[in-house]
C-alpha cells in the first residue's frame, strides 16, 4: 500500500542479507593514468567519531544503519551509543494512530522521513486504553477495571506491567498523566479519578493517586468534594505540576463548561483544596486536549460559537503563563475545512515543539509547528476508513532508543 512501510521489514530486511566488504573502484589520480583504490572515510574514522555522526540519524535511519557492516551494529547497541542519544537534539516526537479494533496495531508517522510504519504495541492485547506518554515512554491503563496498567517504549518493545494500584475507588471518570526525568529516567503516573457522590448529580468526588518508579509505589495524594464540577479523560504533568479539565454539571452558572484544575505533585504538602486552584478557559470550548511542550503547559481547544457553544466554529492554540492563557495562534479556515465534517471534539497530542491534530471521523492528520509557526498535513495514512462509523485517535511520543520501562 502506497505510504506505509513495516516496522519489522524497514529496520531488520537488510540484516538477513550477506553483509560485504565495501567495494574498491578505480579513479584517475592527479597524473591522470594512474588507478588509486578508494578509501572508505567509516575506515579511517574512530569509533568516537561514528557515534556522534550517527547519532543524528533519525530514528528509523539510525536502525537501518546498524544492519550496514557488524561494526555499526556494534555501534549503535553499544551503551556508549545509547548514552550519547541522550544527550544529541531530540527527535522530532512521531504520532501513533490506530482505529477501533480488538488489535493493538496501528501506523506511527515519523515527521522527518514523512513515512508510516506499521507498529503492533507490546503488552496490550486490544487498542481501547487510556494512554499518556513522556520522553520515550508510553504509559497503557485498561479501560475496563482502570487498574491494569503497563509502560512500554514502542521503539524497542520493551515494557513491563506496573503494579496494580489497590484500594483506588471504582469511577465514573479516569484521566492519566505521566513524567518522566530526563537524567535519572525514573517516572512519575497520575490518575485522576471523579465519582459522583451517590444521590447527587452535582456533588464529584475527585481523587488523585500518584504512582513512584524509584519505590514502586502508589499513594493517594488527595481526595475532595467538588460541587458542579467532574472530572473527565484529559490530564498532564508539566514541570511538576499536575493539571487535569473538569467540566461543569450544572448546579449554577458557569461561564464555561470547561475549567482548568491544578495540583503540585513535587511539594504536596503545600497543596490547599483544588478549588483554590482552578483557572478559568480561554474562551467557550467544545473540548480541550492539555500537552507538556518543553515544560509548558499547551492547550489545544474546540472555540464553540457564541450562541451555540456545543457546535465547534473553529480550533486555537493557548499556553499558560503565570495562570493566564496566551493565544499562540488559531487554525486557518482552509484547514479548519480540511478535516471536512469536523465534530465538536477531535484527537491532539503534542510534545517538542509539534502538535498534532487529527478528527475522530477520519485518517487525516494535521500537524502545527510551534518553532516556525507551521501548518502542514502529513502524508495520507494507509488505514483506510471501511465503514462510515469508524472511528480514528491517536497519540503523540518521542521515538527514543536509550530508554527502558
Amino acid at each position: 500500500m502506497a505510504g506505509e512501510t513495516s516496522w519489522v521489514s524497514h529496520f531488520y530486511d537488510d540484516s538477513r542479507r550477506e553483509i560485504k566488504d565495501w567495494d574498491s573502484f578505480s579513479e584517475v589520480g592527479e597524473e591522470g593514468d594512474k588507478e588509486v583504490a578508494a578509501v572508505s572515510v567509516d575506515s579511517i574514522l574512530p569509533d568516537e567519531l561514528v557515534e556522534r555522526i550517527l547519532a543524528y540519524l533519525p530514528v528509523a535511519s539510525i536502525f537501518r544503519a546498524g544492519s550496514v557492516c557488524k561494526r555499526w551494529y556494534e555501534i549503535v547497541t553499544s551503551g556508549r551509543f545509547l548514552w550519547n542519544l541522550s544527550h544529541v537534539l531530540p527527535q522530532k516526537p512521531w504520532y501513533f494512530m490506530f482505529t477501533n479494533s480488538d488489535e493493538p496495531t496501528g501506523y506511527a508517522y515519523d515527521p522527518i522521513l514523512r513515512k508510516w510504519y506499521n507498529i503492533e504495541l507490546p503488552c496490550i492485547d486490544n487498542s481501547n486504553w487510556f494512554i499518556a506518554s513522556s520522553h520515550g515512554l508510553v504509559c497503557f491503563m485498561d479501560n475496563g477495571s482502570r487498574s491494569e496498567l503497563c509502560m512500554c517504549n514502542p521503539i524497542t518493545k520493551r515494557c513491563r506491567k506496573l503494579q496494580e494500584p489497590s484500594g483506588f475507588p471504582f469511577s465514573d471518570y479516569s484521566a492519566l498523566a505521566m513524567s518522566v526525568n530526563r537524567e535519572s529516567h525514573k517516572y512519575t503516573v497520575a490518575i485522576v479519578k471523579s465519582r459522583q457522590v451517590p444521590d447527587n448529580f452535582f456533588m464529584w468526588d475527585i481523587s488523585i493517586h500518584l504512582y513512584n518508579s524509584e519505590n514502586a509505589t502508589w499513594a493517594t495524594a488527595l481526595t475532595e468534594i467538588l460541587l458542579g464540577w467532574r472530572g473527565g479523560d484529559e490530564s498532564v504533568i508539566c514541570n511538576g505540576v499536575l493539571y487535569f479539565l473538569v467540566y461543569s454539571t450544572g448546579g449554577g452558572i458557569p461561564d464555561s463548561r470547561h475549567a482548568l484544575i491544578s495540583y503540585n505533585i513535587s511539594n504536596r504538602s503545600s497543596q490547599g483544596s483544588l478549588r483554590r486552584n482552578f483557572i478559568p478557559v480561554p474562551c467557550s470550548l467544545t473540548c480541550g486536549r492539555l500537552m507538556n511542550l518543553k515544560e509548558k503547559l499547551v492547550m489545544v481547544g474546540g472555540i464553540g460559537k457564541q450562541d451555540r457553544p456545543d457546535i465547534i466554529k473553529g480550533i486555537g492554540i493557548w499556553v499558560l503563563n503565570d495562570q493566564k492563557w496566551e493565544e499562540i495562534v488559531r487554525m486557518p479556515h482552509k484547514y479548519f475545512q480540511g478535516f471536512g465534517e469536523l465534530d465538536d471534539v477531535f484527537a491532539s497530542s503534542g510534545t517538542d515543539d509539534i502538535i498534532y491534530i487529527q478528527s475522530y471521523g477520519s485518517p487525516a492528520l494535521l500537524t502545527y509547528d510551534m518553532n516556525i509557526k507551521q501548518w502542514k498535513w502529513s502524508q495520507k495514512c494507509p488505514v483506510l476508513k471501511r465503514f462510515p462509523l469508524q472511528l480514528f485517535t491517536g497519540f503523540c511520543f518521542e521515538p527514543r532508543l536509550e530508554i527502558s520501562p
